[in-house]
């Protein structure tokens, strides 16, 4: 009941208890996203549950009547593979390098173009241009234009005949995915940069504090969380690189630049081993939450935010 409150000659406004609003109300506020709920649960979860499934059978397309239940001797076979080890370390390497590289690029190129200067419009489409382009067709243009030992503009500029997809297979999947992803870094962290406060700027200037000084001391901080969200989004793409691998080096010289998601298709649609694939999916899978979870929980903390329960 809502009753009035008279207190020194005073009238206030009658109390009245909120509703708590019904279940019905809130299950007809999340009726229009059930469809996509459906969705994303049949080409997510469904396929990953028959990946768990088949990672408990032995079976090879090419072997007729060979599929039988085998529990987790596929599992103990993966850990047991050196060249699954090997992919594991290349992917590793492969996305702290890359994240590194294109972080520090990028960070040079939003300095440069916080900066006002006759054509930085023209400047920025231009360094915006790498991310644009299709990751096959990046890999496909620096394999046939920059990589080719005969006619390849890098052996044309040191003058020599080094065939670099197959002397250094590794570093050039690198250098093509780092070329990839300093356009991505250079535009957060220009974002960052942009976002600084004028009068701090002046203020250490006034102070006398230099160009670097005022770097070191000012902008770095502030840019902390936007290289840490650069780092971690980056990680987050890179470490499923595949077009490169796959156009420029076919995962060779031997295993020298096969990584985790190559040497899955590898196993899965050149030895058809259906078994030993789906235990690696399961097993990569597991990895990446794990990774995922703590980047999502070092997200959380570094903007500020309270995680979603």
């Amino acid at each position: 009941m809502s009753q009035t409150v008279v207190e020194e000659g005073e009238v206030r406004a009658p109390v009245v208890p909120k509703k708590e609003p019904a279940a019905s109300s809130a299950w007809l506020r999340r009726a229009p996203l059930l469809p996509a709920l459906l969705f994303t649960v049949l080409v997510t979860q469904v396929p990953f549950l028959m990946t768990v499934f088949y990672s408990f059978q032995s079976w090879n397309l090419v072997r007729p009547g060979s599929r039988h239940f085998v529990g987790l001797r596929n599992y103990v076979d993966v850990f047991a593979d050196s060249q699954f080890r090997g992919a594991l370390v290349n992917t590793v390497v492969l996305t702290v390098v890359c994240v590194f590289a294109s972080m520090l690029l990028g960070l040079g190129l939003a300095v440069l173009l916080d900066r006002k200067f006759v054509g930085r419009g023209v400047v920025r489409t231009l360094l915006i241009t790498p991310f644009l382009i299709l990751p096959a067709a990046g890999a496909l243009l620096w394999k046939t234009t920059m990589f080719d030992p005969t006619y390849g503009l890098l052996n044309f500029v040191l003058g020599g005949d080094t065939d670099w997809l197959a002397e250094y297979p590794l570093a050039s999947v690198m250098t093509q995915i780092t070329w990839q992803w300093t356009p991505f870094m250079m535009l957060l962290i220009l974002a960052g940069l942009q976002g600084q406060s004028k009068e701090v700027l002046e203020a250490a200037a006034v102070d006398g504090a230099g160009r670097w000084r005022t770097f070191v001391s000012i902008t770095l901080p502030q840019l902390s969380r936007y290289l840490q969200l650069a780092g971690l989004l980056g990680a987050i793409y890179i470490v499923n690189s595949f077009d490169a691998i796959f156009l420029m080096t076919q995962g060779g010289p031997g295993t020298a630049s096969t990584n985790l998601p190559y040497y899955i298709y590898q196993r899965a649609f050149e030895g058809f081993d259906i078994g030993q694939s789906s235990a690696m999916g399961v097993v990569v899978v597991i990895l990446t939450l794990i990774v995922a979870n703590f980047a999502l929980r070092l997200m959380f903390r570094t903007f500020g935010l309270s995680e979603v329960r």
